[in-house]
């Protein structure tokens, strides 16, 4: 008999799988929300277990998730790094849906709020499958449920701009969940096979071969845009602003902190597991993500200094703090990954912390979201203010904040990368000046008091964030510093779970 820990990914997905569907019957807004921070905790609770037991030795599993054997049945894979991934996950899908509760019963219609609990269900559910899945398929058939429910939290505030911004959006997504199907599909044409471990052991012997190497080149061209498209890496970013600013705040929290993130660790299984890093970088993948991170590095940050609603601002920030990601991706090696993973963990904490602190400062503003407007709401919303400001210190890479650990990482890791060296640390130079350019002066405002006169600002008393803010911002803040404190064991852990992919 396998031991209890073991079957601790497969229930996580069925369990939030069977929980979308009996929130879907409970028609109170509350209770569907309170059953679902109460099995999204769990389902975090049971992934630090598994972490707590399979860290300190390295262990590492597979799990048949089907009647049918090794190759032909369904498995998940679960070790260090992708516990510790669902955990977070799990833990940042609490705190957005707790931080946002009040924006959520404004903003969606009161016979669609459990609806709204539903597709919060089926993300983490989706996200759960996309971190411990070991098979092809399995991973397209929750990147077709994740984008569906994304999709469905944007469009539940149920405006014009909403709606426009949903189309986009899928349409984008769309695009490039069929890439990643196309590719998927002739993977399996020229291997015979849907697990990643069986592809892995194909596509060795086909690149030594010498055969197939054009469709090769295909399959891994197709997965890789679409998950860059996905994730909204640099060009293919557009939609991302107008969903994150006119989404509700808990669903511009969970696009940013969360659904991105998804994508992202599928793509890193597909480099590692299905291609293996040598081989893709010896087909010149590397060098094209790194290429693009370092663009989306760039060009994010000068679009969110041109930001003047803060809402947007933070979205183009997230198209540069994706660059991060995949710069480490592109930068190759362990380090390197280990370091685009822990960006994956700094944002999907930090990015939600400031969507949730904004929301509270508009909110404190008469709802205003234009930065002008803001002025002092620092003082009118403390710890709206407060938080909003470790979460920027962290974005530019202050020290003793998550942000920093990630750039020292990169830094660190690219001094072994040859002349991607040089690229890397202009890379992170050039974006933390510019990250301090626009989150500085968006931190100096919110605590300006307001001069004599100026009476075409809000005249608004201090605002109350309410409990449930209180802690998700409180949490989200504490996070945010204890990864940059703990960077060192947190590093190391996640560098030997990468190494067991």
């Amino acid at each position: 008999m396998l031991p209890l820990y073991y079957h601790v990914p497969f229930f996580s997905i069925v369990l939030l799988m069977m929980t979308g569907i009996l929130t879907s019957i409970i028609h109170s807004g509350k209770g569907a929300m309170a059953f679902h921070l109460t099995m999204s905790a769990f389902v975090c609770g049971a992934n630090l277990w598994l972490l707590s037991i399979l860290a300190p030795e390295g262990e590492c599993f597979t799990y048949a998730a089907g009647i049918l054997p090794h190759p032909w049945g369904n498995e998940l894979a679960a070790g260090p790094l992708q516990a510790a991934l669902a955990a977070a996950f799990a833990a940042v899908m609490f705190l957005c849906v707790l931080g946002g509760s009040r924006e959520i019963f404004e903003d969606v219609e009161a016979e669609k709020q459990n609806l709204y609990f539903v597709m919060c269900d089926l993300i983490l559910a989706s996200l759960m499958a996309m971190v411990y899945t070991n098979d092809g398929f399995t991973a397209y058939v929750f990147i077709e449920i994740n984008t569906i429910a994304a999709c469905a939290l944007v469009m539940a505030k149920d405006t014009g701009p909403t709606l426009v911004a949903t189309i986009r959006y899928l349409m984008m997504s769309l695009l490039g969940s069929g890439m990643f199907l196309l590719g998927l599909t002739f993977t399996y044409y020229i291997t015979g096979h849907l697990l990643l471990i069986n592809i892995h052991e194909q596509m060795e012997q086909i690149i030594a071969s010498g055969t197939y190497l054009i469709p090769v080149t295909v399959i891994m061209g197709l997965m890789t845009m679409g998950m860059c498209l996905k994730s909204a890496l640099f060009p293919f970013h557009t939609w991302l602003p107008d969903a994150h600013g006119t989404a509700t705040t808990s669903s511009s929290a969970i696009l940013s902190g969360l659904v991105l993130k998804g994508y992202i660790v599928l793509l890193l299984k597909v480099i590692f597991c299905l291609f293996g890093e040598a081989n893709y970088r010896a087909f010149h993948g590397g060098d094209i993500l790194l290429a693009f991170g370092f663009a989306a590095m760039v060009v994010g940050s000068v679009r969110a200094m041109g930001e003047t609603h803060i809402k947007r601002m933070i979205a183009y920030s997230s198209v540069a703090q994706i660059g991060y990601i995949y710069l480490g991706l592109g930068l190759g090696g362990r380090a390197a990954a280990a370091a685009a993973v822990y960006q994956i963990l700094v944002h999907a904490f930090t990015k939600p912390l400031l969507f949730l602190c904004a929301g509270q400062l508009a909110a404190a503003s008469g709802h205003r979201k234009q930065m002008y407007y803001l002025r002092g709401a620092g003082h009118r919303a403390r710890l709206a203010g407060i938080g909003f400001t470790i979460g920027a210190l962290s974005m530019i890479g202050l020290p003793l904040l998550g942000g920093f650990a990630v750039k020292f990482f990169l830094a660190d890791a690219a001094l072994a990368s040859g002349w991607r060296m040089w690229l890397a640390l202009a890379a992170l130079a050039i974006s933390s000046v510019l990250n301090a350019l626009y989150y500085l002066p968006a931190v100096v405002q919110i605590w300006t008091i307001r001069e004599h006169g100026e009476d075409d600002l809000p005249k608004l008393p201090r605002f109350s964030p309410g409990f449930a803010a209180a802690i998700a911002i409180v949490a989200l803040a504490a996070c945010s510093i204890l990864l940059g404190i703990f960077c060192a064991p947190l590093g190391k852990l996640l560098s030997d779970g990468v190494a067991l992919l």
